[in-house]
């Protein structure tokens, strides 16, 4: 944060760089836990704080939204056995800051791909000692694992037109294509990548190595974090134009999703449509999810199809007394690609939220997708997420 607000400046501690600058983050929740010890231990405070951490996380929750979100999920991953999360463009800076950043937490073993000359560099570049950080790099071409990963590549490609020259190609060429095989094959427990390609082009290139869950569907889930309140929206990255069934999948998965992140969903299926009124291709299909849903046993409350405002407030709800939801709605199921990525992405361009994700979903192994040119707290954020969700694949296919 410190360097994005200089423009890249690198700050270090020094003489020339004592005083930290006003956009250090810190200055808000690390620095006044101490001072109000030393008021506690003095004496001074009449008011001693009981729980140093919880006050800790306050301080940060008031400079970020996504604070206490974030914070649960470090919390679970903290307490959980340490994983290792490959980072897939690890020759990129904001990728190597993101990866110490994990490590340095205690959040698990950042593993980078890269070449280990051009990692040192850009290490140098941003303020690390190669040798003090404490990361570990790999090489993909000339990793000793090549052998096994192109064999077992091509038992996936052979009878799609690839010869066993093209999957070693891409062992040894395409970084994605590497990290995803080191998760496939237990050299990892959870891959991050997608900063210096397109969504699309990197999910291609996951699905090559990695299959979607059993019973699971592969989707984008974003989460909007504002106003005190957390609303789920998918599928916000995936199927461009889904059919009823698809969206029947969709809410199962968000369904199971959120559940395993510790909320109880509430889903509404969402239309420009209100019941009926008017009707349309789009609302058709929704109308037919939500019959669907009716006909199978679950354990959420579900309701449809129905405009954002009907969704998120209850008092709205007057003329319409046979809908099932109990209160306000936290996860929307959009009837389309395009409605849900243009609507997460105008509220968060007006600053109404701030955004996480978009959440990978429905993978048999835990990989997490960076948008393009992604921040290093992005990266940071999808990679506890990677990590929890690895943890978490007992309680749901996340």
């Amino acid at each position: 944060e410190v360097a994005a607000a200089y423009h890249g400046l690198q700050l270090k501690f020094g003489p020339d760089y004592i005083i930290p600058t006003p956009f250090d983050p810190r200055l808000i929740w690390y620095i006044p836990p101490f001072v109000a010890q030393a008021a506690m231990d003095t004496g001074v405070a009449r008011k001693p704080i009981e729980d140093m951490d919880a006050y800790r996380a306050q301080l940060a929750q008031r400079l970020d939204p996504t604070a206490a979100f974030l914070q649960k999920l470090q919390g679970s991953v903290l307490s959980g056995p340490k994983k290792r999360v490959v980072f897939a463009e690890g020759e990129e800076p904001s990728v190597i800051r993101a990866a110490y950043a994990f490590q340095t937490a205690g959040l698990g073993e950042a593993i980078l791909v890269g070449r280990e000359e051009l990692v040192a560099e850009n290490m140098r570049t941003v303020g690390l000692s190669p040798e003090g950080a404490g990361l570990k790099v790999i090489n993909a071409r000339v990793s000793e694992h090549n052998p096994e990963f192109a064999n077992y590549l091509y038992e996936r490609l052979q009878r799609q037109g690839y010869l066993m020259r093209d999957v070693q190609r891409l062992v040894n060429q395409d970084r994605n294509t590497f990290a995803a095989c080191m998760v496939a094959l237990g050299h990892a427990d959870a891959m991050v990548t997608g900063v210096t390609r397109s969504y699309d082009q990197v999910l291609d290139e996951v699905l090559r190595v990695i299959d979607p869950a059993a019973g699971g569907r592969v989707m984008g889930m974003s989460v909007l974090l504002g106003k005190g309140h957390t609303l789920f929206i998918a599928d916000t990255n995936v199927t461009e134009m889904p059919e009823a069934e698809d969206l029947v999948e969709i809410a199962l998965e968000a369904a199971q999703a959120v559940k395993a992140l510790g909320y109880t969903p509430r889903l509404a299926f969402m239309s420009y449509s209100t019941f009926g009124n008017p009707m349309g291709d789009r609302s058709e299909k929704v109308r037919e999810a939500v019959a669907m849903l009716d006909e199978m046993d679950l354990d959420f409350e579900y309701e449809g199809e129905m405009p954002p405002a009907l969704a998120l407030e209850p008092e709205r709800r007057g003329n319409f007394p046979f809908m099932r939801l109990t209160g306000p709605a936290n996860v929307l199921i959009m009837p389309a690609i395009h409605s849900a990525a243009i609507s997460t992405q105008l509220v968060q361009a007006f600053g109404g939220a701030t955004v996480v994700g978009p959440i990978l979903l429905g993978l048999e192994k835990s990989v997490q997708i960076c948008p393009l040119s992604a921040s290093v707290s992005r990266i940071l954020q999808l990679a506890t997420l990677a990590a929890y969700d690895h943890q978490s694949q007992g309680e749901a296919v996340l």
